[in-house]
């Protein structure tokens, strides 16, 4: 874990839609919440349930080194990332992001800043209530790392 002023000077270097390569070293539930990547920074990086595609068995396995686009960083000190490789983004993502952020294609080259009320627990809400999504997993557990990494 980084000091608080780490994660500021990291976030300060980010910018909305960086390609970064990374390793995934952890699906801890193919499907449900899910993955972790290695990108070689200080903090995790963890791809969204929501961006991956609907079947599990089509989410990169362990081991797996792609690139990935900086999609999110808040508070929770991990970089949110989106699979760069089609072949492991959700296949509605145009609607998707003309749905719940319509802001995507402005906000590539932006710096990494907090993106107002929309966070993705909020989004996961949203989708469990029109019913959008496979069941995602309760707040708090997208960010935790069970296997500590």
């Amino acid at each position: 874990m980084v000091t608080d002023v780490e994660w500021a000077r990291i976030r300060r270097d980010l910018r909305f839609g960086q390609v970064v390569e990374g390793t995934v070293v952890k699906v801890p539930w193919p499907g449900a919440i899910g993955i972790f990547v290695d990108t070689g920074l200080s903090v995790g990086g963890f791809v969204d349930v929501l961006l991956l595609p609907s079947e599990g068995e089509d989410w990169p396995a362990e081991g797996t080194v792609a690139d990935f686009e900086i999609w999110w960083a808040d508070s929770r000190q991990q970089i949110r990332l989106k699979p760069a490789d089609s072949r492991y983004l959700r296949s509605d993502f145009t609607d998707f992001v003309e749905r719940f952020r319509p802001s995507w294609p402005a906000d590539v080259g932006q710096p990494v800043r907090d993106l107002g009320p929309v966070i993705p627990d909020q989004l996961r809400a949203l989708l469990r209530s029109d019913g959008s999504s496979a069941s995602p997993p309760a707040t708090g557990e997208v960010a935790d790392d069970p296997s500590g990494t």
